[in-house]
């Protein structure tokens, strides 16, 4: 198992893609993840869940759940990986909660539209593709804290608490007292399962939180500093340059001349 940083802690990020005979060995990241089969036969193990899809079939992962798709024969299938930020309303109600089956039957529309779909930026029909798509899955769905599923080995109980914690004290001290293990074995355990240090995780965690606030409100940039855990404006100015390439009110600027999606 392994934390794939492929796929960046970015507000907007998103990827579409058509596979044949698709494999990937176990893994989590900070994205949703869907994948339909539109063709032969996938298995996919979602923390300890094992799903046989066929043609229709589809399961939604949800961010931090370890999963992993193996073809025995042959397959065709469409994958979307995208941004929690990009459905807000649908990922910010179910923070801490994964579902109890993550297997469901999408519209044949939705996932043809996935199929076609190009990797540009079109805001409005990016965000409506994906709202509808996890509308299809909530009709159905049961939810359950993440505490009480295979989700909750190490890996992700600290996933977890950086996500309720990059607020205000996320230190790798704090983690250690929440989770009761020693401060260089997590920082050590960490760093071979993410790739980063945690202290660089949970700043790149707070500057996509940042970017989706100077997006999505009016706040000043001081204020969102303090809302994301950053203990300084200076500090918030270094690590989204860092990470973005530009100051908070470069990216605002940015946004606001319809340069990117939010």
């Amino acid at each position: 198992m392994f934390y794939e940083f492929y796929h960046p802690i970015a507000d907007n990020y998103y990827l579409f893609k058509n596979d044949e005979d698709f494999s990937f060995s176990a893994h989590l990241h900070y994205c949703f993840e869907m994948i339909a089969v539109t063709d032969g036969e996938m298995s996919v193990r979602v923390d300890e869940r094992d799903y046989t899809l066929t043609t229709g079939d589809a399961v939604l992962v949800f961010p931090n759940q370890i999963h992993s798709m193996t073809t025995p024969v042959t397959s065709r299938s469409v994958l979307c990986i995208f941004s929690p930020n990009l459905i807000s309303a649908f990922s910010t109600k179910l923070t801490g909660k994964v579902p109890l089956d993550n297997l469901f039957t999408p519209s044949e529309f939705y996932v043809n539209k996935m199929t076609e779909y190009e990797n540009r930026a079109d805001k409005l029909r990016l965000k409506g593709l994906l709202y509808s798509l996890t509308a299809e899955f909530s009709e159905n769905a049961e939810y359950t804290d993440t505490e009480k599923t295979g989700s909750a080995m190490l890996a992700s109980r600290i996933f977890r608490f950086i996500e309720e914690h990059y607020t205000d004290d996320c230190s790798l001290s704090a983690l250690a007292r929440k989770v009761g293990y020693d401060y260089a074995y997590l920082s050590a355990y960490f760093k071979k399962t993410a790739g980063i240090p945690y202290n660089d995780y949970v700043n790149s965690y707070r500057v996509s939180k940042a970017c989706y606030l100077l997006s999505n409100c009016d706040k000043t940039i001081l204020e969102i500093s303090t809302e994301c855990g950053f203990n300084s404006l200076r500090s918030m100015n270094r690590n989204f340059r860092k990470q973005t390439g530009v100051t908070p009110a470069e990216y605002r600027r940015q946004d606001h001349a319809g340069g990117r999606i939010s």
